[in-house]
């Protein structure tokens, strides 16, 4: 045995001895440090998230209308009575699709947009980068309703500039399906891509320029630098920014009733989150929205699972 490895040895004796060493148990009781420290959190979150949530799967199981709600009739358990009939009925099937395809257009909008001008904050100099950035914010900031009303205005048939300006006279743009649908994914995209855009060009700023400059050198265009150096290294900041959309976009609630009148001429117009709002509220069958509601909550849950497990089997740390 060689002298230091004796050294190690007898070191590692002494530690055994003193209770330190790495393969000793974790002193008795330190286990709940970190989660007293998580304490006030999770207790925030239990009554915010967690109790809200349960009281809606709670519901769905019940029937549960104006009239249990008057106490003029009892609570009768349902068990899946109401998703039995909200699968069979056409009008889900329907609405759910629409909103599929609304989402996923707003979600694939706005990351292009928010991902275009954030490589664009990197190009211009400071004072056109200011600009850009406070009217983001200006647009990030603005209400829901606000926004609403606004392109309401500017899209308006007889007073607003924008059929003035396209020579389409008094064009309604909330009459028909498909122009109502791409009306409120201008505003969603126009509230939305802020965030987009602030945090994928921070991601961008702190990539080392030395990277991008030799892609530069190497004779790289702009948009091979994005999909071949900048797309992989911002990866993790990505798939936040897509995540957080597909929610936000998924579940758009103001801007279509707010624009479409409550979801469109004989509901052309609904999306999932409406759709619940007129079962629950208009036709007073809380218990049948609280059943949309559960449906799209599982959904937008299995898609971030999906997401982020194939992330993880490319080998993406997040």
């Amino acid at each position: 045995m060689t002298p230091n490895s004796s050294v190690v040895v007898e070191r590692s004796r002494v530690l055994r001895r003193r209770g330190l060493s790495r393969s000793s148990p974790r002193p008795q009781g330190s286990w709940g440090v970190p989660w007293l420290y998580l304490a006030p959190a999770l207790v925030v979150l239990g009554g915010l998230l967690v109790y809200p949530i349960y009281q809606l799967g709670l519901i769905s199981f019940f029937q549960y209308t104006q009239a249990q709600v008057s106490g003029g009739e009892p609570t009768t358990f349902e068990g899946f009575g109401n998703y039995s009939a909200l699968f069979s009925d056409s009008q889900f099937w329907q609405v759910l699709v629409a909103t599929v395809v609304f989402a996923g257009a707003c979600v694939v909008s706005t990351l292009a947009v928010g991902c275009a001008l954030a490589v664009l904050l990197t190009r211009v100099r400071a004072v056109p980068r200011l600009v850009l950035m406070l009217a983001a914010l200006g647009a990030w900031a603005t209400p829901a309703v606000t926004g609403s009303t606004v392109w309401l205005l500017l899209f308006d048939p007889d007073f607003g500039p924008v059929n003035r300006i396209l020579g389409l006279g008094d064009h309604s743009w909330t009459y028909g399906r498909l122009s109502a649908f791409f009306l409120v994914l201008l505003e969603v995209v126009w509230c939305s891509f802020p965030f987009v855009m602030v945090t994928v060009y921070a991601g961008i700023r702190a990539v080392p320029s030395e990277v991008l400059e030799a892609a530069a050198l190497d004779g790289a265009s702009q948009w091979r630098i994005w999909r071949s150096i900048l797309t992989p290294m911002l990866r993790p900041i990505l798939t936040v920014v897509t995540i957080q959309s597909v929610i936000w976009d998924f579940k758009v609630f103001t801007q279509i009733y707010v624009m479409t009148n409550g979801g469109g001429i004989a509901g052309q117009n609904l999306v999932l989150n409406v759709y619940a709002y007129q079962q629950a509220f208009a036709s007073s069958k809380y218990s049948l929205g609280s059943a949309i509601g559960v449906v799209m909550l599982l959904m937008l849950l299995a898609v971030t699972l999906v997401y982020l497990r194939l992330l993880r089997r490319q080998g993406e740390e997040l």
